[in-house]
């Protein structure tokens, strides 16, 4: 497993806390995750990371998905900045964040919320039929 000591553990809040309020706000652990999955981190990561958003295997990452998530971090964030978050990663307008839209913004330095538009998206990958 992974233990760390409370000193430990108030570090790595702290070095997280942009606005020091003493806790982790779900900006900042998006901040905080786009960061830490910069240039080094492969597709296979980034699957891995969107399989725990998309738990429902739709392929998409849904508003229902986005806000168990943020619940589960014991994050209090409201519906309409949830909404916000999928909006601005919504690049094909189907209200819902799939696997590309995901990957930009996990590739993407800087925060979450930022405009996600990049020159250097991957290839696509094959249409697959959605789900819903």
């Amino acid at each position: 497993g992974f233990e760390v000591s409370n000193d430990e553990l108030k570090k790595m809040v702290s070095d997280i806390d942009t606005d020091g309020n003493g806790s982790v706000e779900f900006k900042e652990f998006m901040g905080m995750m786009t960061g830490k999955m910069g240039e080094k981190d492969s597709r296979e990561d980034i699957v891995k990371v969107f399989a725990m958003f998309d738990d429902d295997s739709t392929n998409k990452i849904s508003f229902r998905n986005l806000a168990r998530v943020a619940e589960e971090l014991g994050e209090a964030v409201d519906d309409e900045e949830l909404q916000d978050m999928i909006n601005q990663s919504d690049k094909d307008g189907d209200g819902e964040i799939n696997f590309d839209e995901f990957y930009r913004i996990m590739k993407k330095k800087g925060n979450f919320l930022e405009d996600l538009s990049s020159d250097d998206d991957m290839e696509a990958a094959p249409k697959k039929s959605s789900r819903r």
